[in-house]
């Protein structure tokens, strides 16, 4: 059993007891969410597909830390034009477990 659940407007194909690491959400450590936008849900030969989401479909997770991912350099450069500009930032993330698929 699986899912297709969109967690803050990104996609992700979840299963039970699945980790995964999404964009930074506002919960403390230790607290079930639930997501409901759920746009593919697929039980053995069932697969029900939503228009555009799956009604009576959730998905529970916990969540287990915060972080930040590794850094991401950004560089620009215009030859010889002397034009060179370097920055860089850390993409923050929350690790969760997926709990259960309920339908």
């Amino acid at each position: 059993m699986y899912a297709v659940v969109k967690i803050k407007n990104q996609q992700y194909r979840v299963e039970a007891d699945h980790l995964l690491q999404v964009p930074l959400l506002d919960s403390e450590v230790g607290a079930t969410v639930t997501f409901d936008d759920v746009l593919l849900f697929a039980d053995g030969d069932e697969i029900r597909v939503g228009s555009p989401l799956v009604p009576g479909c959730s998905v529970a997770a916990e969540i287990l830390r915060h972080g930040r991912s590794r850094k991401i350099i950004v560089f620009k450069k215009k030859r010889r034009k002397n034009y060179r500009r370097k920055k860089g930032h850390r993409q923050g993330f929350t690790e969760i477990r997926i709990t259960g698929i309920d339908a």
